[in-house]
């Protein structure tokens, strides 16, 4: 009885469908992307290859820690994406992370972000939140201290009422709250 050989089944993560725009956004944003992995070397450059980007496989833990701390060693502030059991500790380490509501506990609980849906497109979106919060920070520290650089020196010289004073202050808060509440619509 002949005996034939056995089947093979081959197996692929296909990549998810807006994780080449969700990329462009990103590299648009002045973040470069690279994959740290810790699957197989050819799995990464293959995925890599496809993305356009820099990818290095079979790294442990370890590994994408020693990374991450040249990055900040050498200025700068990376933003780490990962899902894994070993993305804990460089999630951790990142300046900000961000993981999947379908990532593991451990990188569930390392990232500062934690984005639900399987779009990436809330990278991005999360990038443009953050830069504009603190344009509208900036903003309102200038507002406030605009504010008191005028109002402080008339208070102390008399020039202003009680009234008048209590009406700028109340007058200085709206506009700070009024200038927050652009962020509501800011990001898209």
């Amino acid at each position: 009885m002949p005996t034939s050989a056995p089947p093979w089944l081959r197996f692929a993560d296909a990549l998810r469908p807006d994780a080449r725009e969700a990329l462009g956004q990103l590299a648009a944003l002045g973040l470069p992307a690279r994959i740290m992995s810790g699957d197989r070397g050819e799995a990464v450059a293959a995925v890599a290859g496809a993305l356009g980007i820099a990818g290095q496989g079979d790294m442990r833990p370890a590994d994408k820690m020693a990374l991450l701390e040249a990055e900040i060693a050498a200025g700068h502030r990376p933003l780490m994406v990962g899902d894994g059991l070993n993305d804990g500790p460089a999630l951790a380490a990142a300046h900000v992370s961000m993981a999947p509501a379908s990532a593991s506990d451990v990188g569930q609980q390392a990232a500062d972000i934690v984005f639900l849906g399987d779009s990436l497109l809330g990278l991005p979106k999360a990038v443009r939140a953050a830069r504009a919060t603190m344009r509208v920070v900036k903003e309102n520290f200038m507002l406030a201290i605009g504010y008191n650089v005028l109002a402080v020196p008339l208070a102390m010289a008399g020039k202003v009422t009680p009234l008048i004073a209590a009406i700028a202050m109340s007058t200085s808060s709206i506009i700070v709250i009024a200038n927050s509440l652009r962020l509501r619509g800011a990001v898209k």
